[in-house]
């Protein structure tokens, strides 16, 4: 008869940015159409998927009548730890949910804590720094060219095509402008001239696998030069174009898998995630970020792209999320990717 699913999400059109908000600090949040498809992939693979909501809509559900299962797509309200609220409340009231723990949703939301997490355990990730002021002269020991990033946001939130710097007066105008943007520190790094890939990942440590790996190749901007900011992504049709599996050398390439199971292992992750990365200017595969509450948009969405030119339906994909989750609560064995 399948299970009772209840579908966690922050609806972008229930969300207020506040006064004074950046344009894009609704970014992260997911749509109508994302939740009908998902919905739509549950109901086909044979459960009864119902909307659940986030915050408060949320709390208020579980208690009342709790699923069997939450698929969790919930990025919360606040900040660094926002997106560990929904499986922290499902723990508490010992409701299962799909995704990474409330641990694992923290860390890897602030970048400079993920980051040194992987550094800890040997995997390789550009030299970084966390900036709180425009006096703040400690990036500049980095290498240039540099990026500067808000230090726990996601779905390139704050990332323009000038987040990339060359020199000390625009290293500061970018800071000066995402501290006054989104109102918390910033990650400056080492910017990777090499190839941008993303890779996706299903299932829980040492069984954990990768689905696919997938190269995101600029259409106008320089290669060496490229970042995958915002704009890039909202005009990404014309902008960019994704290469799965990646034009890299086959050593190459299972490098750049290696150092993204690591970091996925070595984060805790479990069920899904999608790891990004860059290549050194020397070909060495670096940690950038792990995503391990993916966008899984049925059109645009890194992962859903990457899995359907790797052969997995979105169906598939969203069924492969349930099974991996059902097998580590002793429901369902996880399918052979």
């Amino acid at each position: 008869m399948g299970l009772d699913i209840g579908i966690a999400a922050d609806l972008r059109s229930e969300q207020e940015a506040g006064p004074g908000a950046a344009e894009d600090a609704l970014e992260e949040y997911d749509s109508e159409e994302t939740v009908a498809a998902i919905a739509e992939a549950l109901h086909a693979l044979g459960h009864r998927p119902r909307f659940l909501g986030g915050g408060r809509r949320l709390v208020e559900r579980l208690l009342s009548r709790p699923p069997e299962l939450v698929f969790n797509l919930a990025e919360g309200r606040g900040a660094r730890s926002r997106e560990a609220q929904v499986p922290a409340v499902c723990e508490m009231l010992g409701v299962p949910c799909t995704h990474s723990d409330p641990l694992t949703l923290s860390v890897t939301l602030d970048k400079s804590v993920a980051k040194r997490l992987a550094v800890a355990a040997g995997v390789p990730t550009p030299g970084f720094v966390v900036v709180g002021s425009p006096d703040d002269q400690s990036a500049l020991e980095l290498g240039f060219p540099l990026i500067a990033k808000p230090l726990h946001e996601g779905s390139s939130i704050g990332v323009r095509r000038s987040s990339r710097v060359e020199d000390a007066s625009a290293l500061r105008r970018e800071v000066e402008r995402l501290l006054a943007d989104y109102r918390e520190p910033v990650l400056v790094e080492e910017f990777a001239p090499g190839p941008e890939v993303t890779v996706g990942i299903l299932g829980e440590g040492a069984s954990a696998r990768a689905i696919g790996a997938m190269e995101i190749a600029p259409r106008i901007a320089r290669p060496g030069a490229f970042v995958y900011s915002l704009e890039v992504k909202r005009d990404w049709k014309r902008e960019v174009e994704y290469h799965v599996p990646p034009r890299l050398a086959r050593e190459t390439l299972g490098e750049t898998l290696e150092v993204a199971l690591d970091a996925y292992r070595t984060l805790g992750c479990r069920d899904v995630a999608r790891v990004d990365l860059r290549l050194s200017a020397d070909g060495e595969p670096l940690f950038i970020e792990a995503n391990p509450l993916p966008g899984i948009n049925p059109v645009t969405g890194d992962l859903v792209i990457l899995a359907g030119r790797s052969g997995l339906d979105f169906t598939a994909l969203v069924g492969s999320i349930l099974d991996c989750a059902l097998q580590r609560i002793g429901r369902e064995p996880c399918p052979s990717a």
